[in-house]
């Protein structure tokens, strides 16, 4: 197997662990371990990457929704800069911001990148439903633009408000997993992609860089209606095919299915599908197997899976996997 570098990969900060627990009781309650495992970037982590033939993680803040700050953002990356440097082969960092603050993320994240080499950052999809298409926003992404360095959009948490729209006549574990991973977290992501498009943020920042997981958040699916009808949005100077096809990478994180890579691999350019397992809510083992399946398959040939699997993650975030040139 090729060397896998893996791009949706959490932690929870020790300050922020114990707050976040009631917001994470459904996955503490049905994936075992998950908690000692958001506690570790070390030997944990590395034996459970070796399990699943992971070369690299490219860690990152599980969501947090609306609980951070700048001194909570400050000391989680502190906290992963020192993994980083412990096992510079095996981990890379991307920082958490504090979304809240437009000015304040847009700071934090110029000092994660020019102190402590982060090739990025992820951010939760949403502050207490507000999206970043406003005009409050625009000095956050032509940050990210100025110092090339990507935005990995992520699922949050529903707000207050939108919780009831995942009510109803069923139990409230499931209307809890609805409204997050089971539906919810990735319907929010999609549509607030469209909204970076439909706000001129494209052109604003024609040289962004955006990611988005779980096989395109639902994008690629409905890529060429969404195309057609965006056209009726306001004059842009690139279409959001081109916006696609130019701005935005994927990640398979959390789909192990080769059926959404088939439709994937028919619109999305190679050179935009990075591969990703969802650590720890999904197993390294699990992203293993979907990768033996895509070589099989025949989908592929062996430049395109290597593409997938580590090259243009390499590419991307300037980063190199140990003894491999």
């Amino acid at each position: 197997m090729i060397p896998l570098i893996a791009l949706e990969e959490h932690f929870l900060s020790q300050e922020m662990i114990n707050t976040a627990e009631g917001m994470y009781s459904e996955q503490l309650k049905w994936l075992d371990g998950v908690r000692d495992k958001l506690d570790d970037i070390g030997p944990l982590r590395i034996s459970e990457m070796d399990k699943g033939g992971v070369t690299m993680q490219i860690v990152s803040h599980a969501p947090i929704a609306d609980a951070s700050t700048v001194a909570l953002c400050t000391a989680a990356n502190k906290q992963l800069y020192e993994a980083v440097q412990a096992n510079p082969d095996r981990f890379a960092g991307f920082a958490v911001l504090p979304m809240a603050d437009p000015v304040g993320a847009a700071g934090e994240l110029r000092r994660c990148v020019k102190e402590f080499g982060f090739v990025g950052t992820l951010i939760d999809n949403h502050v207490n439903g507000q999206h970043y298409e406003g005009d409050e926003y625009l000095k956050f992404w032509k940050t990210a633009e100025e110092l090339d360095v990507p935005v990995y959009l992520h699922p949050t948490w529903p707000s207050e408000d939108m919780v009831p729209r995942y009510e109803g006549n069923f139990s409230t574990g499931a209307a809890l997993s609805i409204g997050s991973s089971g539906f919810g977290w990735h319907a929010d992501t999609q549509l607030h992609v469209l909204k970076l498009f439909a706000s001129g943020l494209f052109d604003k920042c024609p040289k962004l860089k955006l990611i988005i997981g779980h096989m395109g958040e639902m994008i690629p699916f409905q890529l060429e209606r969404i195309t057609y009808i965006s056209s009726r949005w306001g004059n842009r100077k690139r279409s959001f095919q081109e916006v696609y096809d130019n701005n935005i990478w994927i990640t398979t994180s959390g789909v192990w299915s080769l059926s959404p890579m088939a439709c994937i691999l028919r619109n999305t350019k190679i050179d935009k599908i990075l591969f990703s397992i969802d650590y720890p809510f999904a197993q390294n083992i699990w992203g293993l197997k979907f990768m033996e399946d895509l070589e099989s398959s025949g989908m592929v040939t062996k430049e395109q899976f290597e593409m997938i699997g580590y090259k243009n993650a390499e590419n991307l975030l300037k980063v190199k996997v140990a003894g491999i040139r």
